[in-house]
């Protein structure tokens, strides 16, 4: 049997990178690392996931969150260097 623990392990993206599309989409970890696999799949879906990522900074910096803010700067980081296709204006994989 499959543990959600193995999921998260599969995806492309890390536990931080999950846990920000968890908190975006107000999903599970197992269900948001479902969909980051998906998104890092499709046309474009790199790019929405770095806009999700941004949009959680964006909304714990609007919420006085800084320390969350600093977290979600450093993983949308890690993810702009893992995933350059990410980039806007990166040439289609």
């Amino acid at each position: 049997m499959i543990a959600p623990e193995d999921i998260l392990d599969m995806s492309d993206l890390t536990r931080d990178q999950i846990a920000a599309l968890a908190e975006h989409e107000h999903l599970t970890d197992v269900a948001a690392a479902m969909l980051g696999e998906y998104l890092m799949h499709i046309h474009k879906g790199p790019q929405e996931v770095m806009r999700m990522i941004s949009d959680d900074m964006r909304d714990a910096l609007h919420g006085g969150n800084t320390d969350h803010a600093r977290v979600l700067f450093a993983t949308l980081q890690a993810f702009a260097a893992e995933h350059p296709e990410a980039a806007r204006g990166a040439a289609a994989v």
